[in-house]
């Protein structure tokens, strides 16, 4: 019968499920390390601009910008590099649409990996739920056939089918944390990117109101 094969399934299945959060605890905790790695640097970045960026909006110097496109180790730099060279280029029309197509090209960059991370955080705790479930069904069926072990081998089956369900939480939460970290810190960046689109355009208007200002098209 189909119940029989269930609790077949049940009297191995408890432990593959502890084995299971153990992978994916190993797989998390790794995940975690490389985007903390990866983006503390892009951070460090994002707040050293963001800085020159509120000293170039308190003294009104937008020649400031032409300094911030030559650091190509920042986002904010290479968006700025891309968007003050079309400006020259091409003037004011399309600036938005360059600003644009760049965060769409480095969100993916910096949110690689977030996905699985977050799948790991809301999926742990079921997976431990799972193992929980198949633990109780064990010990209830090692009662029906040693009925004379009495209520304290069940109590001992359950509790240790309980470990399930906090280990699936030990590795969820943990998860879950460092998602809602790395989003925030990827959405400060992508912010960043939008202040200096900002100011590009403000540049950019300056160029236009000033033609004599603005470099031959095909120079850089």
């Amino acid at each position: 019968m189909l119940t029989d094969r269930l609790f077949s399934v049940a009297q191995g299945g408890a432990e593959a499920i502890l084995w299971l959060l153990l992978i994916l605890s190993v797989v998390s905790i790794g995940l975690i390390l490389e985007r903390w790695l990866a983006l503390r640097a892009v951070v460090a970045r994002s707040n050293k601009n963001r800085m020159r960026l509120k000293e170039a909006l308190q003294s009104y110097n937008l020649s400031d910008l032409e300094d911030m496109a030559k650091d190509r180790e920042s986002l904010e730099g290479r968006a700025l590099s891309y968007g003050l060279r079309h400006v020259k280029e091409n003037g004011p029309d399309g600036l938005g649409e360059i600003f644009t197509s760049f965060a769409l090209l480095e969100r993916p960059a910096l949110e690689r990996s977030l996905n699985f991370l977050a799948t790991i955080g809301s999926n742990a705790p079921f997976i431990g739920l799972l193992g929980t479930v198949l633990g109780i069904m064990k010990a209830f069926r090692d009662l029906a056939a040693n009925a004379s072990s009495g209520n304290e081998a069940v109590m001992t089956g359950i509790a240790e089918a309980l470990v399930a369900t906090a280990v699936g939480l030990i590795v969820a939460i943990p998860a879950v944390i460092a998602y809602n970290a790395f989003q925030k810190q990827v959405r400060g960046t992508m912010q960043s990117i939008d202040s200096v689109r900002e100011l590009c355009v403000a540049y950019a208007k300056t160029l236009s109101g000033n033609p004599g200002s603005r470099t031959p098209k095909g120079t850089v």
